[in-house]
């Protein structure tokens, strides 16, 4: 290899990223041997060349092994201290050949004797520099060539920025396949967001990640993901995981079967990707992680009573969803802490939760999973977070499915057993559970899915009609938007469910909230727009006029058609009908003015 050298050395050029590590070391080699040549050579100053000459021939003993190193060692070398070194390294050695090239003639001159000041100064400066980067190199050589991870002394380099001389040999014990480097890093992550930033820079992710998939010590597994999850509290870190490949490498890490804990903290650096960014979202989807949510939510669920059924045979996902009897006895082996064990399942369930929001795809893979049975054995077993969270998994696929009828067929048919499973507990919890929050989750999963009721399903009615008298105020809007789904105009069964509500009592109920919220209209809005439903698709009449449903209707129209012109239509023919079988009685022309 050939160098071409200038006085002045650009170090910018010469430690190049695009150059190879071997390169920036070879240069330096060759560029030491040249000081020390310059110094042997000089006629003035000879002790303070002597020195300069003696601290190179050190550095290039020092220089020779790392180049010996970065050359045989695979995979590649952690080069990032080195490089930053030897671009320090190269603006020294350029000084010290400078120095001795300005000592190179022998003659004394008064104007010598003046330089000689000034020389004088350099030198102090030059060999004080040198010593300095024989003690990086000597701790450089330490990080690689040591056996035991110690980062107890530091360099001259690390000194300016003390964080260095923890991230570096804690990056590079990653890079060698040790597992010390991940809990140092995970430490390291729990100061600071300099910290948390430096670790970025200096490419400490990649590591991590592959530490995760299994390419270094089992101990390992769990502080490198402690380590992620402490850096992915940023939106741009979260970035640069998902940029290295980081989605695959835990959806990959959690397949692997890691104990519960480390699990847990995998299932918890999902979602707090999940929680900084949007973007991951469709991409943990793609990478199957559905599937491996739903098998840790699993665990300790009894699906037995299901597994002679066709939908498990049929499903794409069939030979996960079926269990042998070996791999449950394997399973109660491993002795798993309940408190992990519940915080697994839970935070499992969050995790379907924000994988299946708004999410057409995510839904339909996770619909493709056992994960129905498995969310209705839950809901009907548990209580408390657990049971709170499953339910709000349910009411996300019933919303996504709300808007695609091909998932609903296919995810909600209520002929299905997992569907039916499904129905009987949100029924349960809508009429049994004592928490509102979760009464409307189920109130909400009902109404989304109120198309693909019969006109015989009436049941189904009753128990949201009777929601509409809950103490909840939540619940009772809840039900009213749930119900106005059932008689809607995209409903095929609206009239028939329409006289199930006036049947149930309905009716009075709507009137009592309605009373209970005057000078409230965004409260009245989801009331007055079932009632007008009512009035539109109820084959008789005398229930609403008994109630005064007229004139509420009437009463309310302008601030509704002022609010929400789309409703304009649906409140007029509401008022319409109503007049048609009330004999003398006229709309008010007041209402429907601009």
């Amino acid at each position: 290899m050939v160098f071409v050298f200038q006085e002045n050395l650009n170090s910018v050029i010469l430690c190049d990223e695009e150059k190879s590590i071997q390169e920036v070391l070879s240069f330096l080699i060759v560029l030491a041997e040249r000081v020390i040549t310059a110094a042997q050579e000089a006629g003035s100053f000879t002790p303070g060349n002597l020195r300069i000459s003696g601290q190179v021939t050190d550095i290039c003993k020092l220089l020779r092994p790392l180049a010996r190193l970065s050359a045989t060692t695979a995979p590649a070398v952690y080069d990032r201290p080195i490089r930053r070194v030897c671009q320090g390294l190269t603006k020294a050695l350029d000084r010290a050949l400078t120095f001795a090239r300005r000592c190179r003639n022998e003659k004394t001159s008064f104007l010598h004797q003046i330089l000689s000041i000034n020389i004088a100064a350099d030198f102090k400066k030059v060999t004080s520099s040198l010593d300095s980067f024989l003690a990086d190199l000597r701790w450089l050589l330490a990080i690689y060539n040591r056996d035991t991870f110690d980062v107890g002394t530091l360099s001259p380099i690390a000194t300016t920025d003390p964080i260095l001389a923890y991230v570096w040999p804690a990056i590079a014990s990653l890079h060698m396949g040790r597992g010390e480097g991940a809990a140092q890093l995970a430490d390291c992550t729990n100061m600071n967001e300099r910290t948390k930033n430096v670790i970025v820079d200096e490419v400490g992710i990649p590591p991590l990640l592959k530490m995760l998939c299994g390419c270094g010590s089992v101990d390992a597994y769990g502080p490198a993901a402690t380590a992620l999850y402490n850096l992915a509290d940023d939106r741009f870190r979260v970035a640069v995981i998902r940029d290295a490949g980081g989605i695959g490498a835990i959806v990959k890490a959690m397949a692997k079967g890691p104990p519960a804990r480390v699990q847990l903290v995998l299932v918890e650096l999902v979602l707090r990707m999940l929680e900084m960014s949007d973007d991951v979202q469709e991409e943990f989807g793609a990478e199957d992680l559905a599937m491996h949510l739903v098998a840790l939510l699993s665990v300790d669920v009894d699906l037995d009573e299901f597994l002679d059924l066709n939908y498990l045979k049929s499903s794409s996902v069939g030979e996960e969803c079926v269990r042998s009897d070996k791999e449950r006895e394997r399973e109660k082996e491993v002795v798993v802490p309940p408190e992990v064990k519940c915080r697994l399942k839970i935070n499992c369930a969050i995790a379907l939760w924000k994988l299946a929001r708004r999410s057409l795809v995510n839904s339909r893979n996770i619909t493709d999973t056992r994960a129905l049975l498995v969310l209705e054995k839950i809901i009907k077993k548990e209580q408390g977070e657990l049971k709170k969270n499953c339910l709000k998994v349910v009411a996300e696929l019933a919303e996504v499915a709300e808007s695609n009828s091909d998932l609903k067929r296919t995810a909600f048919k209520l002929t299905s057993t997992p569907a039916k499973a499904v129905l009987e507990q949100l029924l349960k919890v809508m009429s049994e559970e004592r928490n509102a929050n979760m009464v409307t989750l189920a109130v909400k999963a009902v109404g989304c899915l109120a198309s693909m009721f019969s006109a015989k399903e009436k049941r189904v009615v009753r128990c949201l009609v009777a929601k509409l008298g809950h103490l909840d105020r939540g619940v009772a809007d809840e039900a009213a938007r749930s119900l106005s789904k059932f008689v809607c105009i995209r409903n095929y069964n609206r009239k028939e469910h329409a006289e199930a509500i006036i049947e149930y009592d309905g009716v009075p109920m709507l009137m009592n909230l309605l009373r209970n919220d005057r000078g409230h209209f965004h409260l009245q809005l989801d009331m007055l727009v079932l009632l007008s439903n009512l009035a539109v698709n109820a084959c008789s009449t005398r229930v609403l006029e008994e109630a005064w449903v007229l004139r509420a209707l009437e009463d309310a129209a302008k601030n509704v058609v002022s609010l929400r012109p789309d409703l304009k239509e649906l409140f007029a023919n509401a008022i319409h009908q109503l007049v048609i079988y009330q004999v003398g009685v006229v709309p008010n022309a007041e209402t429907w003015e601009a």
